[in-house]
């Protein structure tokens, strides 16, 4: 497949897996098809079943290029069920930019959760803010022509704080989008709060979040039982996989 000029969008797991969401979300809601695997001997002895199906960790999907006068955007996404360990994160991260850009893409999106320390909780029905930060001017310009606050003091890490390093070393752009998330359990609504920010980043790229708002009141709801039922546990662990 031809894919010049595409958008890539990163779903390692990340903070309240957050870029799992989306990228799960958008490859079901585009119905982007599998074009290649990420593979190393290094990684884990499994394979994930869905629909009696057979797949690879790291999975890379991708849509046909648009069509017409003004043509969408073509998207490209990269989708894992692991964690990679840390000595496996720079070696992955700066093969996925090799392979962009020897496809000529034009930029890559890494979603992201962030935990932000508070004095008291917060307030859930609070709106949340995505935040941005971008590998080069070019990036950053964008992000603040889109109304997007730009990510002022902190650490990145994992695949995105590499591809984010490693992304201004070639002068390539990588966008990250940061919301606040919960640390513990899949955050539906900051997936839902960052896949808004994408849809803005995109043209002609319908992506509509409400489904993972409705989601996540139901996450929600679900773990608020879970809580009264194990009075004991101190603290959710995060699930391996979304989906």
């Amino acid at each position: 497949m031809n894919l010049k000029d595409a958008t890539i969008i990163d779903g390692f797991p990340s903070v309240g897996l957050v870029s799992s969401i989306v990228a799960n979300y958008i490859v079901n809601a585009l119905e982007l098809e599998q074009v290649g695997i990420l593979d190393s001997i290094y990684f884990p002895s499994v394979a994930l079943v869905r629909k009696a199906e057979p797949l690879s960790t790291v999975r890379i999907y991708a849509g046909e290029k648009g069509k017409g006068s003004d043509p969408a955007d073509q998207i490209v996404v990269f989708i894992s069920e692991f964690q990679p360990p840390n000595n496996l994160i720079k070696v992955i991260s700066k093969t996925i930019l090799d392979w962009i850009q020897e496809q000529k893409c034009k930029q890559l999106i890494c979603p992201e959760g962030l935990v932000i320390e508070r004095d008291t909780p917060k307030d859930e029905k609070e709106p949340l803010e995505v935040y941005g930060i971008a590998s080069t001017e070019r990036g950053r310009a964008m992000l603040e022509k889109n109304g997007i606050a730009l990510f002022q003091e902190g650490v990145i890490t994992g695949i995105a704080g590499v591809l984010l390093t490693e992304g201004k070393m070639r002068d390539f752009d990588v966008l990250g989008l940061l919301a606040e998330a919960h640390p513990n359990f899949p955050d539906a609504r900051a997936a839902a709060t960052v896949l808004e920010v994408i849809g803005k980043l995109l043209l002609g790229v319908a992506l509509d979040p409400k489904p993972l708002f409705q989601e996540a009141e139901g996450i929600e709801a679900q773990l608020k039982t879970i809580q009264k039922q194990t009075s004991t546990m101190k603290q959710i662990p995060l699930p391996h996989m979304y989906g």
